[in-house]
């Protein structure tokens, strides 16, 4: 089996003789550390990524598409990973972009003005969470001026120059190729342009305002994500909120349904009606409030199940059998050494992988805590327990 029939199978539950051998994502400091700790250097990094940068593994559709995040390719090619996912590359939120802009710089921060139109001030070194500072939408005003000035459909500027000779590429693939990530979500999308605080605020303050914007960018996905699928059949489709920390959802169950609910529904059941039945969401923090409530929007999957926040990727599967699980390994764990990897695999790998709909590897992009010869021995268990128990036995 290839990549794509493997991943097809596995996301249907049906049997097959092993999951996708994955890892999601690592910091820049944890492949800077690896290099150094015996990580062969074949094909490097594209460009030196900084101690808190994202640098994609090929279980995250990260490396195509809107986001075009660099590779790890030296560790997919040493545990001989299977390919990764793409997106397609769709300009799926503001096009134009804003054009960064430098505010303020010293030694050890930067103040600036990102793609989004978010201000932020940042250690240059991203070892820690920016400061975020100011957003590009206040009120209608602001929406309706980016509205016209950003959310143009203009398909053909949304699409690389190359997009032709993508759709040769797509049509003969071996890999899962997804439509959307970026900033396609209902919550996500509200935090990228108004921030949280104030978002919290304007779901009473304005719930109008927020109805308009959810219900256009309905629309509007539907419409440019129509247009792609006259000529690509994706084989799921993504979804990005992080709208969850340790202790739960950043909103209630009520206003998840109220104002989310009715734009997934409308967005998944167009997808669902152009032949796409896998459906993914990303959501960092603790999640176990909003599967049920994702899953009646016709949701299919989640990840990365984050351990500390309080997920426990075993007691979620028995509750939602159904419900396909990227992730969920503790990588806290991890970084102990042998004993504590073989009983946090052994805990949980043997009864997941039997039920089918399931891809293991950690809970969120792998630390810098973790050291070369813990993460070997960790994707050596992976790679025997996958071997053993196959998927999707049950």
């Amino acid at each position: 089996m290839n990549t794509r029939e493997r991943f097809l199978s596995i996301m249907d539950f049906k049997y097959c003789d092993r999951t996708l051998l994955w890892e999601w994502g690592y910091w820049g400091g944890t492949i800077q550390r690896w290099y150094n700790e015996g990580l062969p250097l074949r094909r490097g990094l594209r460009k030196s990524a900084e101690y808190g940068e994202t640098v994609a593994g090929p279980g995250a559709a990260w490396r195509s598409g809107v986001l075009n995040i660099q590779e790890a390719e030296d560790v997919s090619i040493v545990f001989d990973f299977d390919k990764g996912r793409e997106t397609i590359a769709l300009q799926n939120f503001f096009y134009p972009p804003y054009e960064k802009k430098i505010l303020n710089e010293d030694k050890e921060y930067i103040t600036y003005v990102d793609e989004m139109g978010v201000t932020m001030r940042e250690r240059k070194d991203r070892a820690s969470k920016p400061q975020f500072l100011n957003w590009p939408v206040k009120n209608r005003d602001d929406w309706e001026r980016i509205k016209a000035e950003r959310f143009q459909i203009r398909i053909k500027d949304r699409l690389p120059p190359n997009w032709h000779q993508l759709i040769h590429k797509y049509k003969n693939r071996d890999y899962p190729l997804s439509i959307g990530s970026g900033y396609c979500g209902f919550f996500g999308s509200l935090r990228a342009l108004i921030g949280e605080e104030h978002l919290f605020y304007i779901y009473y303050d304005n719930p109008k305002l927020v109805h308009d914007i959810l219900n256009f960018l309905t629309d509007f996905w539907i419409e440019i994500y129509g247009k792609v699928l006259e000529e690509v059949q994706p084989d799921s489709a993504d979804f990005w909120e992080d709208m969850c920390y340790k202790n739960g959802s950043f909103i209630s169950p009520a206003l998840f349904c109220e104002f989310m609910m009715p734009c997934y529904k409308k967005l998944i059941g167009f997808l669902r009606s152009n032949g796409i039945h896998h459906f993914c969401v990303d959501s960092d923090g603790n999640v176990q409030e909003v599967i049920p409530l994702f899953l009646k929007c016709g949701m299919t999957g989640m990840l990365p199940f984050e351990v500390q926040a309080g997920n426990d990727i075993v007691k979620i599967r028995k509750r939602y059998p159904q419900l396909q699980i990227y992730g969920g390994i503790d990588k806290n764990l991890i970084a102990q050494g042998k004993r504590a990897i073989d009983a946090e695999l052994e805990a949980k790998l043997p009864f997941l992988l039997q039920q089918g709909g399931y891809i293991p590897f950690l809970d969120h992009l792998v630390p810098p805590t973790i050291s070369w010869e813990n993460f070997q021995y960790y994707r050596k268990r992976i790679k025997e327990l996958t071997i053993k128990f196959g998927s999707g036995y049950i």
